[in-house]
């Protein structure tokens, strides 16, 4: 150690740094950002697909002037689905009748609860319209009454969206009649699970398809072409399914005859095994019986 007492000449470690040179490093180091991949990743986005995932989630994209308000409005959405309760989700989703597995998440719930646009609330549990409030943009506690939150939803629709509704479900009804057909549909069920995905507790699977609403609701929320084009569209659907049904059902006889064939080939091929095995082996018998007898009369008789 050599120098002044005030400045001492330290010998460092090898590997060792000084703490004006950590001070240096640190100062020329690249700054570290804050954990905010799915923001990063939303606002890369362009406007026109921010705007498309903002309506998804039940969001109107011309509230928000900036890209930074919209990214953060998705985001915030976002944490108010994952913090949402499932089976609540469950409630308004059998009640909208939408078309989701028993074992979708929570955004996929999310997602169809947005498209439904019904404002008819009967059948709809309290928790149910607690989550529709939330998603249709209601500032709700939770613990209001059921006529409370169906009075703040109704409120919520404007004049003219109300009296396109009335107009909208006059016309099916009148459609409805036409085609003479019971509003009462049968029970919902929800689509097969998808495979590899975990079943949620306490949701029984269901192998068919969620029964379809009545063509006077369809014609209410989607309006006359919109309903009868989304009914042809299912009716389409229902017939090609139950033909590939048919199609696979006719496959799977084929293939069972085709397995029975070769099981009866297999059995003849191998009894003509068996029974060519059956006479090589007779006749080898034969074989050596007349030598052996041969032999003997060789040896015993002509011998002599």
């Amino acid at each position: 150690m050599s120098g002044t007492p005030n400045s001492p000449d330290v010998k460092m470690l090898p590997g060792t740094v000084a703490p004006g040179e950590s001070r240096a490093i640190a100062s020329s180091s690249a700054p570290i950002t804050a954990p905010g991949g799915p923001l990063r990743q939303m606002s890369e986005l362009p406007r026109d697909e921010l705007a498309a995932l903002a309506e998804e989630f039940g969001l109107d994209p011309t509230r928000y002037k900036t890209r930074q308000h919209l990214v953060a409005a998705i985001h915030e959405r976002r944490q108010l689905i994952a913090a949402m309760d499932r089976e609540a989700m469950l409630d308004v989703v059998r009640w909208g009748r939408r078309p989701v597995t028993n074992n979708a998440s929570k955004e996929q719930l999310a997602l169809e609860i947005a498209r439904i646009k019904s404002m008819r609330f009967a059948g709809l549990s309290q928790r149910g319209l607690v989550v529709l409030g939330r998603l249709r943009g209601l500032e709700i506690s939770g613990d209001e009454p059921v006529p409370a939150l169906v009075r703040r939803l109704k409120k919520q629709e404007g004049f003219f969206s109300r009296l396109n509704r009335k107009r909208r479900a006059m016309l099916g009804s009148i459609v409805s009649n036409m085609l003479g057909e019971d509003e009462h549909g049968s029970d919902y069920q929800y689509l097969p699970p998808q495979p590899g995905a975990a079943s949620s507790p306490g949701v029984s699977p269901a192998a068919a398809a969620p029964s379809d609403a009545s063509i006077k609701q369809e014609i209410e929320e989607s309006g006359l072409f919109g309903g009868l084009a989304n009914r042809v569209k299912k009716t389409a659907d229902s017939y090609i399914n139950q033909k590939l049904d048919e199609i696979e059902a006719r496959i799977d006889r084929k293939l069972d005859e085709i397995d029975r064939r070769l099981a009866e080939w297999r059995d003849k091929e191998i009894a003509n095994r068996i029974r060519i095995l059956k006479i090589t082996l007779w006749a080898s018998v034969i074989v050596a019986a007349v030598s052996l007898i041969y032999a003997y009369i060789k040896v015993y008789f002509v011998g002599r």
